[in-house]
């Protein structure tokens, strides 16, 4: 899955080790990138990574140009090898712009973005088919998301389906599920019925073919 999402080594825009603040600057003037990889002198390993924020504020202090890019290299240990799990790569990345991919030999592969993962996010979510997503409150029990997919499914499949827990707390855990574009009034109108029912309080509906996020 992760080969998937590298964007490779050979379409980056990427600095050495031994170019200069100017040159980093440069770069970060004729495009929009946020950050980018600093490699050895080879090509072949990754260092770290510059900021473009950082060269900007050294140049309001008047500090010299001339100096590596290294003085401000930072993420020397964000990095994920290629066969890294989902979830170690997710994690990792975070709040990052993006994060290196080393093969085995730790040779740079590439990159990760932020937004190519937030973009698989949003795909994995709201699918081409999906028409509505439903946000429940659960009660807590054991075996809630079990519970309200038989129910939903007994009326149609489900697209996708996700949980969220922002207060930590089983009580205030939220299912999501994005319904197919088969769903029409009457059989949402069934299934929330029989959720309420069952315990599941529906806190928000959105209509997807009215309002799309992607």
């Amino acid at each position: 899955m992760l080969s998937t999402l590298i964007k490779p080594r050979d379409v980056l825009t990427t600095v050495s080790e031994n170019a200069t603040l100017q040159d980093a600057l440069d770069i970060f003037d004729n495009s929009n990138f946020r950050a980018i990889p600093i490699l050895d002198e080879s090509g072949q390993l990754f260092r770290g990574a510059i900021y473009k924020m950082h060269i900007y504020r050294h140049q309001v202090d008047g500090g010299r140009m001339d100096l590596p890019v290294t003085t401000y290299m930072r993420n020397m240990t964000k990095f994920v090898g290629i066969e890294a799990t989902f979830f170690e790569m997710f994690f990792t990345l975070r709040d990052l712009p993006f994060i290196s991919v080393l093969d085995k030999e730790n040779h740079f592969v590439g990159i990760v973005t932020h937004s190519r993962m937030m973009r698989l996010m949003a795909d994995s979510w709201q699918t081409d088919e999906g028409r509505y997503t439903l946000t429940l409150v659960t009660d807590g029990e054991r075996g809630s998301l079990e519970k309200a997919a038989k129910i939903i499914t007994r009326y149609t499949q489900i697209a996708s389906s996700m949980t969220l827990n922002p207060d930590n707390n089983p009580r205030t855990m939220r299912i999501l599920f994005t319904l197919p574009d088969t769903v029409n009034e009457g059989m949402l109108s069934k299934i929330i019925n029989v959720l309420s029912r069952k315990g599941f309080h529906l806190e928000s509906l959105e209509d997807l073919s009215k309002t799309s996020y992607m």
